[in-house]
């Protein structure tokens, strides 16, 4: 490929993501196409460390403005260090989480509103995914599907922020329907792994691959 894919996943916590990430590595791999699978926060040392930090427990005193400037601190170190250039070198890039989130959490869960996509404009230099997988689900399965003790610092944010981080994501789907794909969360894994595939069929034969 003379150009990498960029494929996000998306979606409130406890909704499943992981499970379908297991699923692209086969995908991809079945397809003969080098990948890289990374997360955000992290996907950096340097990322890492800022992850570290933002879902630690302990900082509850963290104010909302630091919080959105620590998630773009870290996503611009990983566009300019893994994610660009393994675009540039033809590799698909998966991604566990990406701007969207910080969209969905800071602008509306935290109510920052645009000043969130203002600051990672200048994070991702441009660099936005081909395509983005948005499982829906209710914010309430969702955050039952975690242990209380292994919940991080936004995970145990009351109902109420999960309620409006979903509403966001919902609204973004509306607003970007030729890059994000909602997706029912309540299937099966087999009825939402066969869902993403159809449309990375799709995606591949448009890129002629």
């Amino acid at each position: 490929m003379s150009k990498g894919i960029f494929v996000t996943l998306e979606g409130p916590d406890g909704s499943g993501k992981s499970t379908q990430i297991e699923y692209l590595k086969e995908y991809f791999q079945n397809h003969g196409i080098q990948c890289v699978f990374t997360r955000e926060p992290g996907g950096t040392d340097i990322g890492e460390k800022l992850r570290d930090i933002i879902l630690d427990k302990d900082n509850n005193e963290m104010s909302d403005m630091t919080e959105a400037l620590l998630y773009a601190a870290s996503r611009a170190q990983h566009v300019s260090e893994l994610i660009k250039p393994s675009l540039d070198a033809g590799k698909a890039v998966i991604c566990d989480r990406y701007v969207d989130s910080s969209i969905a959490y800071q602008g509306y869960g935290r109510g920052l509103g645009e000043s969130v996509q203002k600051i990672n404009e200048y994070a991702i230099f441009g660099c936005m995914p081909d395509i983005t997988f948005l499982i829906e689900i209710d914010p309430k399965v969702g955050k039952h599907r975690i242990k209380a003790g292994e919940q991080d610092r936004l995970e145990r944010e009351k109902l109420q922020f999960h309620d409006r981080v979903y509403e966001g994501y919902k609204e973004m789907a509306k607003l970007h329907p030729e890059r994000i794909v909602p997706v029912d969360g309540t299937g099966s894994r087999e009825q939402i792994r066969e869902e993403i595939a159809r449309h990375l069929d799709k995606l591949l034969s448009d890129r002629n691959i």
